[in-house]
């Protein structure tokens, strides 16, 4: 039997740090939205059924229109008005994807604003997934970090060697995520991604290898690199 994977993308944020005028999940990334390079990574793939795109309320005419449309995005299920915060947002998509009552065996979350991934990792996530409940895409840290003071003086240096910089996709079981979530919002506690909510909740979290290419553009920088990526490697990464 397939596994019925839907994914979540939030897309809601404002993008203050990018300093521009639309938020950074429409700005162009070569000829088309960075978040319809990242959709359309998932709608190419077999393991994925369904997509749900998470958006401001003022975006979802022009996300029907001028991306999933526009880009053929069958997949994209539904799109659904996002919240304050991203865990909000993703919270929103959850529900949604649980009122459909299809059984989905496995929810994927990733970033709107990060288009490199690979369908190795989709796999490899779904996989590891399966057999552990929660996983999520990661990459060891290769500069030396620091801890630094409020007046900006370096307190310790931090070993590196146990130290992974966490990505997207993260990938769990519909029922370890839920009661994750479930189990935030009743407490009113916010983490700093979804599989501190698992780790939170007792759950344990396994990591896969990602990619250094996997960027989340953030910044005017990372569009650049984004571009470069873009050109040199044809999302083969």
């Amino acid at each position: 039997m397939k596994i019925k994977v839907s994914v979540l993308i939030p897309a809601a944020g404002s993008g203050r740090r990018m300093g521009g005028e639309i938020e950074k999940q429409f700005m162009i990334l070569g000829d088309r939205p960075i978040v319809a390079h990242t959709l359309q990574r998932f709608q190419a793939s077999d393991l994925i059924e369904k997509i749900y795109l998470i958006v401001p309320e003022g975006r979802v005419e022009y996300c029907r229109e001028e991306v999933v449309i526009k880009y053929g995005l069958s997949k994209v299920t539904d799109i659904v008005i996002g919240g304050k915060e991203r865990q909000d947002s993703v919270y929103y998509g959850l529900k949604r994807v649980n009122a459909d009552g299809d059984n989905t065996d496995l929810i994927m979350i990733h970033d709107s604003v990060r288009p490199f991934f690979s369908e190795r990792m989709i796999c490899e996530s779904i996989e590891s997934a399966q057999r552990y409940g929660s996983v999520v895409v990661a990459v060891p840290e290769k500069d030396t970090i620091k801890e630094i003071s409020d007046d900006m003086l370096v307190c310790k240096t931090i070993s590196r060697e146990s130290l992974w910089r966490i990505q997207t996709p993260q990938t769990f079981c519909q029922g370890i995520i839920t009661s994750a979530f479930q189990r935030a919002v009743e407490e009113g506690y916010y983490g700093t991604d979804e599989s501190s909510l698992v780790e939170r909740a007792g759950w344990q979290v396994r990591v896969i290898l990602g990619s250094y290419l996997n960027i989340k553009i953030t910044d005017p920088e990372d569009l650049l690199l984004g571009e470069m990526i873009l050109k040199r490697f044809n999302f083969i990464v």
